[in-house]
């Protein structure tokens, strides 16, 4: 019988003279995260879950510091869920750059005392994904089961995938993608965005306001193009309603949202393609769409399902039949976690 996991708390992680992928050294690295279920002995039970691009490492539980609101995979992860921590160790990771307590715009630079604001250092997902790596060294998990996220959370599945091949059994990139496609052009009209409000400053806002307006603007686009209409349609069913209520969410989210990390988890992306390292992956793969996302359609599916055929890796696919589009793996875990369930029975029974 599945359980809630109840009250869970954020823990953080200061990396000291973190080295970034292009030579650049971090004085220090804060990586924030949250835990669900023990380390067993050996270290080998552990699973790491990555957030999306707008989203935070409260995955599961009820976490104080987020109003008590469930996480975002809570559905999936918790006693008796596909993901069980009676018998799994959970390490859900905030990415480098992102604003949930990790170091990003908004934190001061050891070198200056300022923030670091547009000049926070060139990250990419493979340095998030190193910083993922301290971090599971510092707790003394010694392998992986998995690797399982959504959108941005999949990039890294992949890239932990290609990065680090013997040191989990599996990833489930979900709603997502091997490699991003026109990110430098996606920057720049990000950037060109942010620099036409009034509020931007040159980036240097901290004392001038955040720049909400903007980002309260995009918040908005991002919403409803991740679905977020279908969902609120039950509750919310004439449009004058839910027009308020996307607002209200996009508000509360761009106050506690800093602009800077849209830029820096874009900027992130340039380059990232796993696809030319496939042959690299030793982990078994469950890749999950979703029948009406349009971000990352299901005609991808066959071209990455046959390029990870090519390479050797056994890979299956499953789609989420739903009307929420790209948000759906949530609130819709219903319908696919019997999958993730059997993909991660195999894999748990060699903690036996």
């Amino acid at each position: 019988m599945a359980a809630d996991l109840g009250i869970v708390e954020d823990r953080t992680l200061v990396i000291k003279h973190f080295c970034l992928q292009n030579g650049a050294v971090m004085p220090e690295a804060t990586i924030a995260y949250e835990t669900y279920g023990r380390l067993a002995e050996g270290g080998r039970n552990a699973v790491l879950i990555t957030h999306g691009y707008t989203s935070t490492h409260h995955a599961a539980g009820r976490n104080p510091a987020n109003g008590n609101l469930p996480g975002w995979w809570d559905g999936l992860i918790g006693p008796g869920k596909a993901i069980d921590t009676e018998k799994l160790f959970v390490v859900s990771s905030n990415m480098l750059g992102s604003s949930s307590g990790s170091t990003n715009g908004a934190s001061l630079n050891p070198q200056s005392g300022r923030p670091y604001g547009p000049d926070f250092p060139a990250i990419t997902v493979r340095d998030i994904v190193a910083a993922q790596r301290a971090l599971l060294d510092n707790l003394g998990v010694e392998h992986l089961v998995t690797v399982a996220g959504p959108s941005y959370g999949g990039y890294q599945a992949f890239q932990w995938a290609v990065d680090y091949s013997e040191f989990m059994d599996g990833i489930v990139p979900v709603v997502t993608a091997p490699r991003a496609q026109n990110v430098a052009q996606s920057l720049a009209e990000l950037q060109a965005r942010l620099a036409a409000d009034r509020e931007w400053h040159g980036g240097h806002y901290y004392d001038k306001g955040g720049a909400k307006t903007v980002l309260t603007e995009l918040r908005v686009e991002m919403l409803r193009r991740n679905g977020i209409e279908a969902a609120l349609a039950p509750r919310y069913p004439d449009r004058e309603s839910r027009e308020a209520e996307i607002r209200r969410q996009a508000v509360e989210w761009a106050q506690r949202w800093d602009a800077h990390s849209l830029v820096i988890l874009r900027r992130a992306t340039i380059g990232y393609d796993t696809v030319k390292d496939f042959a690299k992956i030793k982990a078994k793969v469950l890749y999950v769409l979703c029948r009406t996302d349009r971000l990352f359609a299901p005609p991808i599916a066959p071209r990455v399902m046959d390029a990870l055929a090519t390479a050797g890796v056994d890979a299956r696919y499953f789609e989420i039949d739903s009307d929420l589009g790209h948000s759906a793996s949530g609130p819709e875990h219903a319908k696919w976690s019997p999958t993730l369930r059997e993909f991660l029975r195999p894999l748990m029974a060699r903690l036996n």
